[in-house]
């Protein structure tokens, strides 16, 4: 039987929104949200809103810069995005090991974004919710959750060799 490990909020280690400082490419991001919204705005060419991105100190800022992107194509972001979120989490874990220490310690199971709101990063039902011990019953995709299953099991192959 399938187990899960479920995260929501900000003060999660597994949320986007969590403070974590990490660098890519020589630049310093404060949050995987940050990361992800940055990376938004460059792929439609949007340096105005990137620069904003990266001096917004807080991911709900970062988030409604993000939004407000000029040229976004949902397509085209459908087919990055979740490239993204892999490559930011990615350096968010493996630049901090009490993260990655907690990222490890959910082994064997599948993590799951418990936002009630969220129905494609997350499963749009909450953690309290009986629906949400069934994947059959989830109500969204679990895009993060399935992300940050995947880079946990690709960080403990790579750790055996």
């Amino acid at each position: 039987m399938e187990t899960f490990t479920f995260f929501y909020r900000t003060e999660s280690p597994f949320s986007q929104w969590h403070p974590a400082s990490f660098e890519i490419e020589g630049i310093r991001f404060n949050c995987a949200e940050q990361y992800m919204m940055y990376k938004k705005a460059k792929l439609f060419q949007d340096e105005e809103i990137a620069a904003k991105i990266l001096s917004a100190p807080t991911p709900r800022e970062q988030k409604e810069l993000g939004r407000a992107v000029r040229n976004f194509r949902r397509d085209e972001w459908e087919m990055k995005c979740k490239q993204f979120v892999y490559e930011g989490n990615d350096a968010k874990f493996t630049q901090n090991q009490h993260l990655l220490e907690k990222l490890l310690a959910t082994r064997g199971t599948t993590l799951v974004e418990a936002s009630p709101t969220d129905r494609i990063w997350g499963v749009g039902l909450l953690e309290e919710d009986p629906r949400i011990r069934n994947r059959k019953t989830w109500r969204g995709t679990n895009w993060l959750g399935e992300i940050l299953t995947k880079l946990r099991d690709d960080l403990i192959r790579e750790e055996q060799g």
